[in-house]
């Protein structure tokens, strides 16, 4: 799963992805990151920039959330409580194949 929101979205006076990575863990999920893009729009159609020259104060974050698709699509309904948090911004679900999962310390 992804969603898109922008860097400035808050929850309880928090970044959204914050609360959205945090969320995540709590439930057990496999993984979780949040990605700060440099450049893109959305259904505004305005775009957000890192450039110099238009720096935005609200660039894009994809949050990247990743484990089995049962388990993906028992988290959407802590997408839905956050509905005032993710209101603008874009949820999507892909399949994946995962190649490998090992965390540090673990043997391959």
């Amino acid at each position: 799963m992804t969603v898109f929101i922008g860097e400035n979205d808050v929850w309880h006076h928090r970044p959204l992805y914050t609360e959205i990575v945090h969320r995540a863990h709590q439930a057990g999920l496999a993984g979780a990151s949040v990605f700060r893009g440099i450049e893109g729009f959305g259904a505004s159609s305005l775009i957000h920039t890192s450039r110099l020259l238009s720096l935005s104060e609200d660039l894009p974050v994809a949050i990247v959330v990743v484990d089995t698709e049962e388990r993906v699509r028992a988290f959407l309904p802590q997408l839905d409580e956050l509905d005032e948090l993710v209101g603008e911004g874009l949820v999507i679900l892909d399949d994946c194949e995962v190649i490998r999962y090992v965390g540090r310390g673990q043997d391959a």
